[in-house]
């Protein structure tokens, strides 16, 4: 073959046992040659002839693409049509020899006799059978040398030629239907096509990109699982890098195995690289193939129904979703009346390709179009290239913009701190004490006097009531409330700080000179205070002043590393019985010990050693009205969460242990959408409220809340009410559901709320990016159905406008109509929001359960675009893995025709792993350009941090402005 040039077409024969001679025509880049004929003096009448397409590649190799049936043509027949110049093809050997005569003689030729023109016929034809016989034999070397494509070749010859035999040479019509939308297909087929094909066959997705460093790894993978020398092929997903997809790497093992004529348990290391480059080839054709092996399990180069059946379930089982599997049986005989119009009862590769390089055209989404031109005039600001100084004072003043807010209120608290120290520093600067006690006296008043101040002020963070009202006055313009926790916990170090400076300076510090002073100078300072006798380092420890502080010291010490998030959330396992010091009960009941706390503090403040005047123990001043207005709230908590009386209306259990509780919604009970209530079931336990993001929005009948098990709280929560629950009836789900018709009694629930959320100032911003992760999608899902909602009411109010407008007649009418236009203005005011992204991250495919009829309700009714759903599926291998190029296909096929999703069941399709988040912030700056989007985040903490730095970086670049808002109960 290399002997020949690229493009030159080139004739061959070979004969196939029982068929006859066989014509084999070779060309590049899959353009398909006419079949040349060649017959043998002997049996010309009686030979057969099929077509042969292959393709050359830049690296020498063949790829085989398809084996047709022929229309034979002898050289008799050219004879009889009078017309030999334009019907016998003229080979590269030979057409300069043969082309002459026929051209420069053809006014003689019909005058000669008909001996002559035999004899020269059969001279043309011993040539091309020659020419022909020699090409079939490279060609054969060829296609050993690349034995994975000769196994297969030699299959899909011998299937097709039987099939040419049978039919004499004609095509039946659906046979004739076939080929001519394969012709289409080749004709469609284009270099871009194939290399956006290539990205969606890997079958190894976390390959490095130098290939020699991939194949160390998994050569040293061999040399730990081999045994003898061999790598056995239960450990073969091991060793390339398969584990999480060990069936879909057998399958490809088994289709490498078939490709070299073997059925084998164990390979060498040869073969391993063999099988790794034949894995990691950078040709589409040739990956495509080994995908089409994996499937034709008995290598007839046909798929049949049940073939496609059994690869769906493999790429299922790979990516985890159990209810694909359940329907593959509808999937595939999907894909077989898409791909087999004819209904012929098979597939071949070719359609199989078609599928693939076109599954995009199916996709029929609203997506956004091309905003280039947006994009590139919006960010060549960011592109120029400014001074050193210009770009820090261009961070500098988008950082005052996105945080001075809390500057200012962290600065005002370190001033006042400050000056709390320095004014109880110099205070005692003055007293006679500082003469024995020195500096370290100094530090310890200054430090329990910022304590004094920061133990009332960390009160004020969690009275939820207070900050939930003030957040909806004007000072939330100007206070940070959504920081509220945070600022608790800031506050939480500095009350740390500060009991280590006071504890530390009285015990380590003033103490021993205290009680080592001279006599001398203890009567002539100190005895007014401590009295005549000396006391010693026990005395002062054992006193009024020091057992409460020693006590306060202890519970604070429990509470704050209770606390924390490594014993909250149960990251720190500990022994049994020890584990139950961790998780949110611990921190619960623990926090609780600081109404102990402020008891020991009040009495710590009134038995001072150094003051005696009542007026000048100012610890009760400080605490006083921020314990009165945490006392206030948690009385009020008290008492409306007994009138709230809530009837359960229905409980469901869903796929990832999430829990659904939909209940009456009490007459007072008035809320926005975002934000959540407190949630108490008696049985459960009698003291613990918990919060969680109400579902419902506000113009429902009912309330509703998603509970996912996380915690020991939690997961007794879901114990209890599936105890209640029935077993699901013949005709409906297999969910765990009850309602008011269950027999068994449903157990009680408290609630108290609402309380404010970031997520309830969404009407602020034109536009809405809102990320869940996982349960975190629960504050969005409120939003949803409130901007559905007033999207129905904004249509209503304008079809009654414009219907006013048209039959209004007269002065009546006509006030009318100025009426229900000023109402229209006002409003379309309080819909600021003209679109919502709402993007939902999660691991499990039964997740999609939880909001199913929110996103097709959503879909239905949002005529006109203004919401935006993308599920994301991080279980599925990403799109261009192999292990879900077909899911892919069966995807885009199914919402094409039935508009819906086969992962989610609604009519929002599913993306697979995780969303490119700077992508999604390009597009966005590009389609609202000069707008205010208010970025919206519920989830783990890591994709917090990658959304704020987003925020920050599209903030520097374009006139687009992103607000960040995380979520924090």
């Amino acid at each position: 073959m290399k002997g020949f040039p690229r493009h030159e077409r080139r004739w061959g024969s070979d004969t196939v046992p029982g068929k006859g001679t066989a014509a084999a025509a070779s060309s590049s880049s899959g353009a398909t040659s006419p079949a040349a004929s060649a017959a043998d003096s002997a049996s010309a009448g009686d030979q057969e002839f099929v077509e042969v397409t292959l393709d050359l590649q830049d690296d020498d190799t063949i790829i085989l693409r398809s084996v047709e049936p022929a229309t034979s043509i002898t050289a008799i027949d050219i004879v009889g049509a009078g017309d030999v110049e334009s019907a016998v093809p003229a080979t590269p050997g030979s057409s300069s020899a043969s082309r002459s005569p026929v051209t420069g003689h053809h006014g003689n030729m019909r005058r000669s006799s008909s001996s002559k023109l035999r004899q020269f016929s059969q001279e043309l034809k011993a040539e091309a059978v020659a020419k022909a016989r020699q090409f079939s034999q490279e060609l054969r070397a060829e296609l050993r040398r690349f034995s994975w494509s000769h196994g297969h070749a030699s299959r899909v010859l011998a299937s097709s030629t039987s099939a040419a035999g049978a039919s004499s040479g004609r095509f039946d019509p659906a046979m004739a239907a076939r080929a001519l939308r394969r012709q289409r297909a080749q004709l469609d087929r284009t270099r871009s096509g194939a290399q956006k094909a290539l990205r969606g066959l890997r079958f190894i997705s976390n390959s490095k990109t130098n290939g020699v460093d991939a194949w160390n790894e998994v050569q040293a993978n061999f040399d730990k699982l081999a045994k003898d020398g061999y790598l056995y092929r239960a450990d073969f997903a091991q060793c390339i890098g398969m584990r999480d997809s060990k069936e879909f790497a057998l399958e490809v093992f088994d289709a490498l195995g078939r490709r070299r004529r073997l059925k084998v348990d164990k390979i060498s290391k040869d073969e391993l690289y063999e099988f790794w480059s034949q894995i990691n080839d950078q040709s589409f054709d040739s990956r495509l193939q080994i995908f089409f092996d994996m499937v034709d399990k008995n290598e007839d180069g046909r798929i049949t129904e049940e073939e496609v059946k059994e690869i769906i379930m493999l790429s299922a089982s790979a990516n985890k979703l159990s209810r694909l599997k359940e329907q593959a049986e509808e999937y595939a005989a999907l894909i077989m009346e898409e791909l087999d119009p004819e209904r012929l009862g098979y597939i071949e590769l070719w359609q199989l390709e078609t599928l693939l390089l076109q599954k995009d055209t199916y996709l029929n989404y609203s997506q956004a179009l091309s905003y280039t031109s947006q994009a590139l005039s919006q960010n060549l600001q960011g592109l120029r290239r400014r001074s050193r100084i210009r770009r820090l004072s261009t961070k500098c003043m988008y950082y005052l913009q996105e945080n001075w807010r809390r500057i200012w209120v962290i600065s005002l608290w370190i001033a006042i701190m400050i000056g709390l120290f320095l004014w109880k520093f110099f205070q005692y600067k003055q007293k006679s004490a500082f003469k024995i006690m020195g500096y370290c006296l100094l530090t310890a008043k200054g430090a329990a006097e910022t304590l004094k101040f920061n133990m009332a002020l960390i009160l004020l963070p969690v009275c939820r009531n207070t900050i939930t009202w003030l957040r909806s006055t004007k000072l939330g313009l100007f206070v940070p409330f959504d920081d509220n926790i945070n600022f608790h916990k800031t506050i939480a170090a500095a009350i740390v700080v500060g009991i280590i400076l006071h504890v530390g300076d009285h015990l380590a510090c003033d103490f021993p000179r205290l009680i080592n002073a001279p006599y001398s100078q203890y009567r002539a300072f100190l005895a007014h205070d401590f009295g005549n006798k000396q006391p010693t380092y026990l005395d002062l420890v054992k006193g009024p002043e020091g057992i409460t502080g020693i006590l306060m010291v202890i519970f604070m010490a429990v509470a704050f590393t209770l606390a924390t998030k490594w014993f909250r959330r149960s990251l720190v396992k500990l022994p049994k019985p020890f584990d139950r010091v961790t998780g949110f009960n611990a921190f619960w009941y623990s926090h609780h010990l600081f109404v102990l706390v402020y008891v020991l503090l009040v009495i710590h403040g009134v038995l001072l050693y150094l003051v005696h005047k009542w007026y000048k123990k100012t610890t009760w001043m400080y605490l006083a009205v921020p314990v009165l207005l945490y006392a206030g709230e948690r009385t009020l908590r008290f008492f409306r969460s007994g009138s709230y009386t809530v009837r359960l209306l229905k409980v469901a259990i869903y796929p990832g242990n999430v829990l659904t509780l939909k209940m009456s919604k009490p007459p007072q009970f008035r809320y926005k959408s975002g934000q959540y209530m407190f949630v108490q079931c008696p049985a459960v336990s009698p003291f613990e409220w918990h919060p969680f993001s109400i579902t419902s929005a506000p113009d429902d009948d009912y309330l509703s809340v998603h509970i996912r098990q996380l915690g020991d709280w939690t997961q007794e929560l879901k114990r209890v009410f599936a105890e209640a629950c029935e077993p699901p009836c013949a005709g409906k789900s297999g969910l765990l559901r009850a309602d008011e018709t269950t027999k068994k009694s449903l157990p009680k629930l408290c609630i108290d709320g609402p309380y404010g959320a970031p997520a309830q100032d969404y009407t602020k911003y034109d536009v809405l990016l809102l990320v869940g992760l996982g349960i975190g999608a629960t504050p969005f899902i409120s939003i949803l159905k409130d901007l559905l909602n007033n999207i129905v009411k904004m249509e209503e109010l304008a079809d009654s406008v414009s219907e006013h407008s048209r039959g209004s007649e007269g002065s009546a009418g006509n006030m009318e109509s100025l009426n229900a236009n000023r109402v229209s203005p006002k409003k379309k005011k309080s819909l600021k929001t003209t679109n919502a992204y709402f993007y939902w991250v999660t691991r499990e495919q039964g997740s999609f359960d939880w909001f199913k009829g929110v996103m097709n309700e959503v879909a239905d009714l949002d005529q006109r675009g203004v919401i935006e759903m993308h599920n994301y599926l991080t279980s599925v291998y990403e799109e261009g893995d192999a292990r879900s190029a077909l899911i892919t296909m069966v995807q885009a096929l199914n919402h094409a025709k039935n508009g819906v999703d086969i992962v989610s069941g609604t009519r929002v399709r599913t993306h697979f792993a995780r969303p490119n988040w700077k992508k999604v912030f390009n597009r966005m700056c590009s389609k609202h350009s000069n707008a205010r989007i208010g970025v919206f985040y519920c989830g783990a903490p890591v994709l917090a941090k990658e959304l704020s730095k987003l925020c920050y970086e599209f903030n520097q670049k374009g006139s687009t402005k992103f607000d960040f808002h995380k979520e924090q109960f």
